[in-house]
């Protein structure tokens, strides 16, 4: 084959076949194609798009490019799930441990945050000792003795997706539904659970802008899924304001703590209980949605669900202490409350702002690679819709003094929108695409 008619073929808007794209993938990820030859396909796929069979094909090539753990054959049925990111989201931090507490197997690989969107992994190793880089072996291991596993991400594990998305990430390709949706779902199958649940986030602090795009891409993965045996489901949710109230590694990690014990904000614990009944209907450990919901309500107030989190922790090097008493988790030198600059209801609150605002702090990364500060971050005092006295706590800025606690007060003014007229809490959860 060459790689200049593959090209030319998908530039005309033609169907690639299996064999093409597998050769593509294969060629690319031992280094035989330049990456400017990859780049005009990634190019050539953003302008004309790719039908369901392509998308299936070149996901299932991209899987098969490295190491696969297949995990389902050491213990099933066992469960995966993967949001697409967003500001405040600490949602896997409590439904992992709340679903092994009802009796399901949960291995999970999560990502660092780069960007406005924090990562799984850096929100874990705010614990002192936490280990996410676990060896294949380990992996298996851990899930095998304690049903759970949190990990960060292999490089073993769809090494072609590692390749393309850094060259993505620099050609302006990036936001294409099949490229994402590939990208997502080569390395979930590649790990090989039974069951995957997809949280497909949309508004302002999302990677996908409306709704309309975001059904689109959890049709997309949901499709990949059931075409490759792995049963999935997709729930669609809204991202157009920070999740939860805490933004930032040890403080999301303490309000994880909180909606294990049934502390948590509304909203996200709303999701974090919805998403684990949802697993537990998909794989059949209760009947309906009733009996889920009941099943991880009684694991929040008998202690099962903290009880796994503290296990797996412990299992992974970490403090156990600081899930038990979750103020022994580390704390910012300097705490500063914003306050609102006058009276009225909260209209909007501009998500990717805030986690901007938080990265300035410390809490993220503006490149791959930087150092992070666990311990600083910010905690929302008040959500859409609530009513505001002048004066009254906004904000919570925790940051490594009180400079740079200063520095961010007029962005971070800037995020929100007030109205004299009384607000509706915003929908949270829009929709669920089934198989």
């Amino acid at each position: 084959m060459q790689i200049v008619e593959i090209i030319r073929k998908k530039r005309d808007g033609g169907t690639l076949s299996g064999a093409e794209i597998s050769w593509f993938i294969q060629h690319y990820t031992q280094g035989d194609l330049p990456d400017y030859q990859a780049a005009a396909l990634l190019m050539a796929i953003f302008w004309r798009g790719m039908n369901a069979l392509e998308t299936s094909q070149l996901t299932l090539a991209m899987a098969a490019s490295g190491a696969q753990l297949k995990i389902r054959q050491l213990v099933s049925p066992v469960v995966d799930k993967h949001s697409t990111g967003g500001v405040g989201d600490k949602v896997t931090l409590a439904v992992a441990p709340l679903v092994t507490a009802c009796g399901v197997a949960v291995g999970k690989m999560s990502g660092r945050g780069l960007g406005h969107t924090g990562g799984t992994i850096d929100k874990l190793e705010s614990i002192t000792g936490f280990n996410a880089e676990l060896s294949r072996d380990d992996f298996l291991r851990i899930l095998s003795e304690h049903q759970l596993v949190l990990a960060g991400q292999s490089n073993e594990l769809a090494p072609a997706d590692g390749k393309l998305y850094a060259l993505r990430d620099v050609t302006g390709t990036i936001e294409s539904i099949p490229l994402i949706a590939s990208s997502i779902m080569s390395k979930k199958l590649a790990i090989g659970a039974s069951h995957l649940l997809l949280d497909v986030k949309f508004g302002s602090g999302a990677f996908m802008k409306t709704v309309e795009s975001a059904r689109e891409l959890a049709s997309t993965m949901v499709e990949i899924g059931r075409n490759s045996g792995m049963h999935t489901v997709a729930s669609i949710t809204s991202m157009d304001q920070p999740l939860g109230r805490a933004i930032g590694n040890a403080l999301e990690m303490k309000e994880a703590i909180a909606i294990l014990k049934g502390e948590g904000p509304d909203d996200v614990s709303e999701l974090c209980y919805h998403e684990a009944a949802e697993l537990l209907m998909m794989t059949g450990k209760a009947s309906s949605m009733k009996q889920a919901e009941q099943q991880v309500a009684r694991a929040v107030h008998n202690g099962a669900a903290i009880k796994a989190f503290a296990e797996v922790v412990a299992a992974q090097g970490g403090d156990r202490r600081q899930v038990e008493e979750p103020d022994l988790l580390p704390a910012a030198p300097s705490t500063v409350m914003l306050t609102a600059p006058h009276s009225g209801y909260l209209a909007t609150i501009h998500a990717e702002r805030i986690g901007l605002v938080s990265m300035q702090l410390g809490a993220g990364r503006f490149k791959k690679g930087e150092e992070i500060d666990h311990r600083t971050g910010l905690v929302l005092q008040a959500k859409i819709g609530a009513y505001l006295q002048a004066g009254a706590p906004l904000v919570e800025i925790h940051a490594r003094n009180e400079q740079e606690a200063h520095a961010v007060q007029a962005e971070l003014l800037s995020c929100y929108t007030w109205s004299e007229a009384p607000v509706p809490e915003p929908q949270l959860i829009w929709d669920t695409i089934r198989p």
